[in-house]
């Protein structure tokens, strides 16, 4: 079955920890921060030390962002949400984020901009790009995907390749069917790592 867009960002596959909190760790949003962050969305840190939904391939980016917490101005009360919407907070609040930034996570994302992306792809690094919404409202889920286009051997990429989804050599894979698993065509779902989240850096890996 030919793969159609539906990008849902970078979805959680494997780490550390373990289903469905895995290593998630507390970062913080600026309560004047308009810019909407959504579940899946890869995330970077501002000289403030505060992050943002990540806008660009060329910076090292802080993790995936899974989810926040904050105190409504709106509901007067604290709203659990997996995507922050770029307002709704009082002057000098802060936004709690949940990011997963192990280095050794792994995620389930759609590729998009060319394709498809094939086995001959496994190892090396790929950037995002980002659907036109830029975030589903409806459901708070992120629209970024794995851009095609920017596949290569770049080290400042954010990630790396692992493995394709639906691919098997044996020809048994269980979800196979899936939108997104068929890898002969484009829209195919890949596993990719982290390749220079901040974290990874800092420990030397």
């Amino acid at each position: 079955m030919a793969n159609t867009s539906a990008p849902f960002g970078f979805r959680q596959w494997s780490g550390t920890g373990s289903a469905p909190t895995y290593e998630q760790t507390v970062a913080y949003i600026a309560y004047n921060n308009t810019t909407p962050v959504f579940y899946g969305d890869p995330v970077v840190q501002l000289s403030t030390g505060y992050i943002t939904q990540a806008s660009s391939n060329s910076v090292q980016i802080a993790g995936i962002f899974v989810g926040c917490q904050y105190l409504s101005v709106a509901q007067k009360r604290t709203v659990w949400s997996n995507y922050w919407p770029g307002s709704d907070v009082a002057s000098g609040n802060t936004v709690t984020a949940y990011v997963i930034n192990d280095p050794n996570a792994q995620f389930i994302v759609q590729s998009g901009n060319g394709g498809p992306v094939t086995f001959a792809s496994i190892g090396r690094n790929i950037g995002f790009g980002v659907g036109g919404t830029n975030g589903n409202t409806a459901n708070g889920l992120s629209t970024y995907y794995a851009d095609y286009s920017t596949i290569g051997d770049t080290t400042t990429l954010p990630f790396r390749i692992v493995n394709l989804c639906g691919y098997s050599p044996q020809g048994t894979d269980p979800l196979a069917g899936q939108n997104g698993y068929d890898t002969t065509t484009a829209y195919n779902s890949l596993i990719v790592a982290f390749n220079n989240v901040a974290t990874k850096s800092l420990t030397g890996i």
